[in-house]
């Protein structure tokens, strides 16, 4: 309940985007879709990036967001191919249409015995998604509006009265227009079912634990915190990668100054400094030519306040892609993070050992 907001009168905002990311893990995680050859099941909300805030004032709650989803899924195919891959959605607006949402899918490992998934994606798993983010503005208003208005039985001015009035009038004009599309296009599905012949149903497909959930860091958070998600490609293998992101003598020549790093390869648990103590942190885990997870802060950020950064490396052909995940960026640094890893890190390793075209 919002405290001294007489009459729900002055304009109170709260920030949703911690609620958000509880709500897409919720409804997102364990989603699912399969056919006769192949199946697919979302693993993980990677990252969840933007605004989302509901607000309330003359007794009229409002929200207002803007996000970018990126969504982790495995599946595998009738040949038993194992297939990971993320969907992004760049843009869920409180403005967006169902229809109007975006879905940028990205195999890892694409092979032409992977094009499957891509297709079951599109075709059963994307109608999913559709419907759940159509679903996230109402639920949005629905659930946080209780923390931001006191009851409407305590509620004395007839001004605010008047305007809650006209609000819920108009809400139950859309509901009812919107049951009224749903119960059209429910009636054409039906008679479209019956001129069809009937095929047996779908046995659901069982979920696979993620490979990408992030280590249970005990550190007391200082912010409000946000996620980013980044797929940078090398012309190289993964080992290569991983090396140079470990090496003393490579980091040196890629960060232009002299790093503090165990020899490689470096302990579980040792710590790290680069660019001159800009950046510090410890390594957590590694898995050699495949991840690495560190703790990760800038040196201005308040004292004991870590990011997660894991880095997945994935092996193509004649690349590796850089599945990049921070969690715990303090809101209003994401675009800081995002351009100094592009440009310190990425940018400055491709340029000194020749491992791919820089824009």
């Amino acid at each position: 309940m919002v405290v001294n907001n007489p009459n729900n009168w002055h304009w109170v905002d709260k920030n949703c985007l911690p609620w958000s990311k509880t709500y897409f893990d919720e409804k997102l995680v364990k989603l699912s879709a399969q056919n006769d050859d192949s199946k697919v099941t979302i693993t993980e909300v990677s990252s969840v990036e933007g605004d989302v805030d509901v607000s309330q004032r003359k007794g009229k709650v409002i929200s207002l967001f803007d996000v970018r989803l990126v969504l982790v899924f495995q599946g595998s195919t009738a040949e038993d191919n194992s297939v990971l891959g993320s969907i992004t959605i760049p843009e869920l607006t409180y403005d967006t249409e169902e229809d109007e949402l975006v879905f940028n899918i990205t195999v890892y490992n694409e092979t032409s015995k992977n094009y499957p998934i891509v297709d079951l994606i599109k075709k059963k798993l994307v109608p999913q998604l559709r419907q759940i983010l159509s679903q996230f503005g109402p639920d949005l208003i629905e659930t946080n509006s209780r923390d931001i208005q006191i009851e409407a039985d305590k509620v004395t001015s007839t001004f605010t009265k008047a305007s809650q009035t006209q609000a819920a009038e108009k809400k139950a004009q859309e509901t009812k227009q919107a049951e009224s599309t749903k119960n059209n296009e429910t009636t054409k599905l039906e008679t479209k079912a019956t001129s069809e012949t009937k095929k047996p149903k779908e046995a659901p497909s069982s979920s696979s634990s993620s490979s990408y959930s992030s280590s249970d860091v005990a550190h007391a958070p200082k912010y409000n915190t946000t996620t980013l998600h980044l797929e940078p490609e090398f012309n190289t293998s993964a080992e290569q990668i991983y090396r140079t992101l470990l090496d003393e003598p490579r980091i040196a020549a890629w960060t232009r100054s002299y790093p503090i790093i165990d020899a490689f390869p470096p302990k579980e648990g040792s710590e790290f400094k680069f660019f001159s103590g800009s950046v510090q942190g410890k390594i957590l885990k590694l898995v050699p030519n495949e991840q690495i997870v560190q703790l990760w802060r800038l040196d201005d950020w308040k004292a004991g306040h870590y990011a997660e950064l894991n880095m997945r490396l994935i092996q193509g052909s004649g690349e590796t892609k850089l599945v990049t995940r921070f969690t715990g960026i303090p809101i209003g640094e994401e675009e800081r993070v995002k351009d100094n890893f592009e440009e310190m890190y990425i940018r400055s390793i491709k340029i000194p050992f020749g491992f791919g075209a820089v824009l």
